[in-house]
């Protein structure tokens, strides 16, 4: 019997027999399931692939051939069997393992996912730098059925099937289970197709009827149309075979055998080759199979019942988010939500639930729900678009082009904005701030508690125009949630804390970071007023240019990136009204900030308040060896 701690690598996999692998694949799962109970994690997808990947390994050869991981969140069977089982246990913490596919972590992850749909391109362009020198070996793309349906993913198939190349993709699809009346046919088939005799008789026959005197071509011609109709009767993967792949399929994707004999004709055929797999998503753990959307994405959990561990905290702000909607849109009829594959990530269950018709899930398409939110507001209605920081940067392009070219009254709910903690790098909300603040008519807020996002969401809805609220992950600061929410003074800051030191000028989160700070700096005879600026776009100009003359003293803080950010909006204003002020900047680094948990990650880059009372002394310090010299 082989033993996950002795698998070292993907070598040590060849040779074990059929019942050693299905011993395995139990192994990995109790495996994976002990260790994400523990630590968080992506559950569901990864106990549906245990099976392929071992059966990729098994006839491929990582890392001389290429296996690359659509999104990422299905990687842990092959972490697991790449080297990295013995630290395992240190999944998504702070220095630990990646969630994902990482190339600093290990040879055999070819490039470093996170966000969907983005493997066939990957792939197809290792193939063609693969061709354009020489060299042989295989590229295989895994993708799921969800991430198939974004617009980039068609883009690159569409690409891979006319380019023509030596390439594989595996169609990971667990929506739906299998049976052998339906396998049967399909399988059949493929065993056929991929036959090298096929392709010759094939051959033989249409040049032998196209040299019949006269009517030979048209007879080549009406047998190819013919053919074509009885594909799309009996071929399920006909649009793939249409865009220049072979299509093998559907494939029971828990039989190691069955996948193990596909892959190896896949290997053999030349040309572009689809296999569609079909799994089930969290396979092995009864409570993940039966709510794969809840185990999808998941903290620490109990094993035996497959409840979440959560210790008690005020409602997150995804919740606030939710519940604040589902009110607003009680008394506005024109109000609507669009979200892209992420219900329940941001919150907009209840308000599918209440108001069914008014909500629109696009699936993984986040440019195009930008710009159908465009349509929506541009025919009198008001769309509330709930995405996250990291997958809103993907619909640039839409937001400048489709809502604020037009100044078209969308709202964006940014959710995850600032540090996101344990999904790490590719999930990081770091970048909303600057690539939105300076796009012309677009508002932006942040709020600094939970009652604030209310009142942010009152004001969002009163605006004639583009509004951006971003918030965090996590839960709120415990701050009372009464009364109804009611629009918020557009453009002013709050004055939380007076001083004559210096001004504290913080940014959603990290308000109560600097509040505490203060009381820090206060301890140590320094007096620092504290501001929460709630807005971006537009700055509240009056209160800043007072402090910076009152204090000649600025320090602001925010949990997104420096470039451009809310500090640089500052700066800017000052230099615009020509006001001398020392100002420092606190805000994430200009470097991908990797995965742990959100309170090391701020310690880590300086946000939280000792971090704040340290620059704040810095500051200061500076500011009297000037003086002095």
């Amino acid at each position: 019997m082989a033993q996950l701690d002795d698998i070292k690598g993907p070598g040590d996999l060849r040779g074990l027999t059929t019942a050693q692998l299905t011993d395995l694949a139990d192994q990995l799962r109790r495996r994976i399931i002990e260790t994400v109970a523990e630590t968080g994690g992506h559950l569901a997808s990864n106990l549906g692939v245990v099976e392929l990947t071992l059966a990729l390994h098994t006839v491929f050869d990582s890392p001389s051939d290429r296996l690359i991981w659509d999104v990422g969140h299905q990687s842990y069977t092959h972490k697991l069997i790449t080297g990295r089982a013995d630290r395992f246990a240190t999944l998504r913490q702070y220095g630990g393992l990646s969630g994902f596919p990482k190339r600093s972590e290990s040879p055999h992850d070819a490039c470093e996912t996170g966000h969907s749909s983005t493997s066939i391109s990957v792939a197809l362009g290792i193939a063609t730098a693969r061709d354009l020198k020489g060299e042989k070996y295989s590229v295989v793309a895994v993708i799921g059925d969800g991430s198939l349906t974004a617009g980039m993913a068609f883009e690159a198939l569409n690409h891979a099937g006319e380019a023509g190349r030596d390439l594989l993709v595996v169609l990971n699809d667990n929506s739906m289970s299998i049976s052998a009346n339906v396998g049967g046919l399909p399988s059949y088939l493929s065993r056929i197709r991929t036959d090298p005799a096929y392709y010759r008789v094939k051959a033989d026959v249409e040049a032998a009827l196209r040299k019949i005197p006269a009517v030979g071509p048209s007879v080549a011609r009406a047998a190819e149309r013919i053919k074509d109709s009885l594909k799309y009767l009996v071929v399920p993967g006909v649009v793939f075979e249409e865009l220049g792949f072979t299509y093998l399929g559907p494939i029971d994707g828990h039989n190691i055998p069955a996948l193990q004999e596909v892959f190896r004709r896949a290997r053999q055929t030349s040309g572009p080759v689809l296999v569609h797999v079909i799994t089930e998503k969290g396979r092995g753990y009864e409570p993940a199979v039966r709510e794969p959307d809840i185990f999808h994405g998941i903290g620490p959990f109990d094993v035996v019942s497959g409840r979440p561990i959560k210790k008690p905290s005020p409602p997150s702000y995804t919740e606030v988010f939710g519940s604040q909607l589902v009110e607003l849109a009680e008394n506005e009829p024109r109000l609507v939500a669009v979200t892209a594959a992420m219900s329940d990530g941001t919150g907009l269950k209840e308000f599918a639930r209440r108001f069914p018709e008014r909500f629109f899930d696009v699936a993984i398409a986040e440019q195009h729900a930008v710009t159908f939110a465009a349509g929506l507001a541009r025919a009198g209605l008001r769309p509330v678009v709930a995405i996250y920081s990291t997958f809103l940067q993907r619909s640039y392009d839409q937001i400048v082009h489709d809502v604020c070219l037009s100044r078209l009254p969308v709202i964006f709910a940014i959710d995850r904005a600032g540090l996101v903690g344990q999904d790490g790098e590719t999930h990081q909300g770091a970048f909303d701030i600057p690539y939105l603040r300076h796009i012309p008519n677009m508002c932006l807020m942040a709020p600094a508690d939970e009652n604030e996002l209310r009142h942010m969401l009152a004001t969002a809805l009163a605006l004639d125009g583009p509004v951006a609220i971003r918030y965090p992950r996590g839960p709120g600061v415990g701050v009372p949630l009464e009364g109804g929410a009611h629009a918020l003074p557009v453009g002013k800051a709050v004055l939380l804390r007076s001083g004559s030191d210096l001004a504290i000028i913080a940014l959603g989160q990290p308000v109560a970071a600097a509040l505490e700070a203060s009381e820090q700096l206060r301890r140590q005879g320094i007096s620092a007023s504290v501001v929460n600026a709630r807005w971006v776009k537009p700055l509240d100009e009056n209160l800043l240019l007072e402090l910076a003359r009152g204090t000649g003293n600025l320090l602001t803080v925010e949990d997104g990136a420096g470039q451009a950010g809310f500090g640089s909006a500052v700066l800017e204003t000052l230099a615009r009204h020509g006001v001398a002020a020392r100002v420092a900047c606190l805000a994430l680094p200009d470097e991908f900030v990797p995965h742990g948990s959100q309170m090391e990650l701020r310690r880590a880059v300086g946000i939280d308040s000792q971090g704040i009372a340290a620059k704040a002394q810095e500051l200061l310090q500076d500011r009297v060896r000037e003086r002095r010299a």
